[in-house]
């Protein structure tokens, strides 16, 4: 008896034909090109113990539903870490501090978020294929503290919300939860100014 395995051609011929026209997840960061300045990751509550951590990648409180990170410590490239504290110190003067949700992200972790965001929500997250700025330790993700009561403000979203409600534009929610992005948005703004 004879058996047919014209599906098993036709199957890898659609398989190579997909992988030359279908997009490719990568498998590794992307390749660096140029020339780069040594890393100089620092530990941001060793240079100022007042920021608080809510490392939420570190906990099950984040949009993935688990902890992606052994401990929930926080680092940014010095001249960033720097610029926030700088961001830090201003806002005291306000009544306010800094507390930290997101630093330094491994590459592996960018992949992760990518991967299991449904495609309309992929603006939230960065492409693998081009890295993130919090690949390099040159992104932060922060809130405001109130200084006097220690609790953490309300802004028009939550932390990992993939909603218009995100956007710096958004007009919605409260006018203190407004004026709570506004005064955030203006101390990271100030120091470029």
């Amino acid at each position: 008896m004879k058996k047919n395995y014209s599906w098993l051609a036709a199957f890898c011929l659609i398989m190579s034909i997909a992988g030359r026209v279908l997009p490719q997840t990568p498998s590794g960061p992307p390749p660096g090109g140029g020339s780069y300045r040594a890393s100089a990751l620092v530990e941001l509550v060793k240079l100022d113990p007042t920021i608080k951590l809510d490392i939420r990648y570190a906990t099950a409180n984040n949009f993935v539903g688990r902890a992606l990170y052994p401990e929930a410590r926080a680092f940014l490239q010095r001249p960033a870490a720097e610029a926030l504290l700088a961001a830090h110190h201003w806002l005291k003067g306000h009544g306010y501090g800094l507390v930290v949700y997101d630093a330094y992200r491994p590459w592996s972790i960018t992949k992760l978020f990518w991967d299991i965001t449904p495609p309309d929500k992929r603006e939230f997250v960065a492409n693998p294929a081009t890295g993130s700025v919090h690949n390099r330790g040159c992104a932060v993700d922060v809130n405001l503290f109130d200084l006097q009561t220690g609790h953490e403000v309300e802004m028009p979203g939550a932390y990992d919300e993939m909603t218009e409600r995100s956007y710096i534009t958004f007009r919605g929610g409260t006018t203190e939860q407004r004026a709570h992005r506004d005064l955030l948005r203006q101390a990271m703004e100030h120091l470029h100014a």
